[in-house]
């Protein structure tokens, strides 16, 4: 059996900031006498997990058990949001507050071209009561999985003291932690076993640590400092993701030449593949390599996606190439 069919028998523990993916289709064909804009002639709407709601969605799409924790108002999106992990088989805690909306993105789709995308959501961290709920609910769902997995959207619930409480628990578990980050503060995360940043995620987070170089291998070098001998796995657009695990030569992977529709919810997909590596026994390359295939499949579609393990086997039985480390 090979790795990838073993996701089955994994079970992936993701806590972060779920969200509703809101989309209104339609058609442009004349822009509006009011205004330089164009109008947009509805067709239909659709909705979808998104945030950490989508990182999960991914990881049953590739078969695997999933629980989610987040935080979600008590409003009408939040039904949609509970609606619709039940339909994918999620295991959901998700706290309702009444103090914060449920984080929606509504998305306004003329043809195939995004044209406007509305923010509902607070970004003001969760209180101390609902911080507790969920790290004693993730406390007791820890000992059972196979990987825990922090998706950090800046939008209030991955507070430094539940991140870090989080993957302490998880180390002395020996369960493996990834987290797709978010912001400057990038010690939360640190004692994790791969973080997911972009290029420009990278240069930001090491602002308030020095003066960016600009080099990415010095900014990696910078940001190692503080995340105690986590590994960074980078993605880097149409030049594929490279990994970076401290006194080791960087393990780059190129991302396959493709047409790029969209590139909504990539981060969610490679974070859950990667997870799901990393839980089924892979090493960090391999999981790498299977995160890399898994984010190239999603933007080759329209709007918020999952991947299938069908399409992730075919993906990668096509073959990819690499650069491998210097030994």
């Amino acid at each position: 059996m090979s790795l990838v069919q073993g996701f089955a028998t994994a079970s992936i523990l993701v806590i972060g900031d779920v969200m509703l993916d809101q989309y209104i289709w339609g058609d442009v064909r004349r822009i509006s006498p009011e205004a330089p804009v164009p109008i947009v002639e509805f067709r239909t709407s659709t909705h979808v997990l998104g945030g950490a709601a989508n990182a999960a969605a991914n990881i049953a799409s590739l078969s695997a058990k999933t629980l989610l924790g987040g935080v979600v108002g008590r409003d009408r999106e939040a039904e949609s949001l509970r609606s619709e992990l039940a339909e994918w088989g999620i295991t959901a805690n998700l706290v309702a507050s009444s103090d914060r909306p449920t984080t929606t993105k509504t998305r306004v789709i003329g043809g195939a071209q995004q044209i406007l995308r509305i923010d509902r959501e607070e970004r003001e961290d969760i209180s101390r009561e609902t911080e507790s709920s969920l790290l004693e609910w993730a406390t007791h769902q820890l000992p059972s999985i196979d990987c825990l997995l922090v998706s950090d959207y800046g939008k209030g619930l991955v507070t430094p003291e539940l991140c870090r409480r989080l993957v302490q628990i998880a180390r002395d578990l020996d369960k493996p932690v990834v987290v797709d980050p978010k912001g400057r503060d990038y010690s939360k995360y640190s004692g994790a076993t791969v973080v997911t940043p972009n290029v420009a995620e990278v240069h930001m987070a090491v602002e308030p640590l020095s003066v960016s170089s600009g080099g990415l291998e010095d900014d990696v070098q910078t940001l190692e400092s503080v995340l105690e001998g986590a590994a960074l796995l980078l993605t880097r657009g149409s030049e594929g993701v490279s990994l970076f695990r401290p006194g080791r030569e960087p393990y780059h992977i190129p991302a396959r030449k493709r047409n790029v529709f969209d590139v909504t919810g990539a981060g969610d997909t490679l974070a859950a593949t990667l997870a799901l590596g990393l839980a089924s026994g892979a090493s960090v390359e391999e999981s790498a390599g299977f995160a890399n295939a898994a984010g190239g499949v999603v933007v080759s579609k329209i709007g918020t996606s999952t991947v299938s393990l069908s399409e992730l086997e075919s993906e990668l039985a096509i073959g990819d190439t690499h650069e491998a480390p210097d030994s």
